[in-house]
């Protein structure tokens, strides 16, 4: 009889699953494999200044919290062979970034102490984990489009690729208020799917 031990870690895929179930110890299990980097990710995005306002372990509970919430109603899949980094990336991302644009603004903004010109730089910057958040994105992108019906991908995916408006209605036969409303309801869709709703 194989010792349990030697059994391959649990899948995010599977993982996932088991939290929707209601087992307590796959959400834990996730949060163990993940807080770690998140938390090494929110403290290289952020800068000095914005590190002694915010600490890493508030934005790694924000994102866990944005997480388990839409997990829980469904919204997340994990395609075979795939793991959950890349969304929680873009979680984290996007938390980090509304974070600092909170503390930039007016009365709160860290540039006004010492050293400001590091936030801006951290702020401004491209982070080389970009290319793994617009994988992230065209997954969740391509999560929302399969759904839909034929006539609406297409509508998206002529957007996507840089058609405008009017030129999208002409090629598809639609009107170009029909157009404008798909794609703002798909628009809105992908920010619920990539921004927290807290």
């Amino acid at each position: 009889m194989p010792d349990p031990a030697d059994a391959a870690p649990a899948t995010d895929a599977s993982l996932l699953r088991r939290f929707r179930r209601g087992e307590d110890d796959a959400a834990t299990e996730l949060y163990l494999r993940y807080a770690g980097r998140l938390r090494a990710l929110a403290a290289a995005q952020a800068s000095p200044d914005l590190q002694r306002r915010v600490d890493p372990d508030d934005i790694v509970q924000s994102v866990f919290r944005t997480f388990f919430r839409r997990a829980a109603a469904g919204q997340y899949e994990v395609p075979a062979g795939e793991e959950l980094w890349k969304l929680f990336l873009v979680i984290g991302l996007n938390k980090i970034r509304a974070v600092a644009a909170f503390h930039k603004a007016a009365r709160r903004d860290v540039r006004q102490t010492a050293a400001g010109g590091a936030f801006d730089q951290a702020a401004d910057a491209a982070p080389a984990a970009d290319d793994a958040a617009l994988n992230a994105l065209r997954l969740t992108i391509d999560e929302l489009l399969a759904p839909l019906p034929p006539g609406h991908r297409e509508i998206i995916e002529l957007r996507v690729a840089g058609h405008e408006v009017a030129e999208i209605a002409k090629l598809t036969g639609r009107a170009k208020r029909s157009v404008e409303r798909i794609l703002q309801e798909f628009r809105e869709s992908l920010r619920g799917q990539i921004h927290d709703a807290d």
